[in-house]
């Protein structure tokens, strides 16, 4: 049977369900995200070099969040993303430059779900 994975994610974290023959797993990935919060400056302050560093700071952040979604599913068969916002996009985007994006099956907005919510659109989506 192939490995079916959705996740729900965005950028404080990740619930990924895998279904495999007779099971089904789910795992949280949390990415910590207010430790790295962005920078409070405002606009036009003057300290372009402090928010530069802050907005590498944040995509390198993002990036390693990434990498560890994606060790995560990497071994699935078919994908199916959903959450509320950027994070969805930027997933499916890092999946194509690795060579991933064939296993991606749909894309989809949804708002916030309880983990229950998630694994039953799973199911559904993949009709288990």
């Amino acid at each position: 049977m192939k490995k079916q994975v959705g996740l729900w994610i965005d950028h404080r974290e990740t619930i990924i369900v895998t279904l495999g023959a007779h099971e089904e797993e789910t795992k949280r990935i949390e990415s910590d995200m207010e430790r790295y919060g962005r920078s409070s400056g405002k606009p036009g302050s003057g300290n372009s070099t402090a928010e530069n560093q802050q907005d590498r700071r944040f995509t390198n952040y993002l990036n390693s969040y990434y990498d560890e979604v994606i060790a995560s599913i990497r071994e699935a068969d078919a994908i199916l993303i959903f959450g509320p916002g950027e994070a969805k996009d930027e997933l499916h985007a890092r999946l194509v430059k690795d060579k991933l994006g064939e296993r991606v099956i749909a894309v989809e907005t949804e708002d916030k779900m309880t983990d229950p919510q998630i694994a039953a659109k799973v199911r559904r989506h993949f009709h288990q």
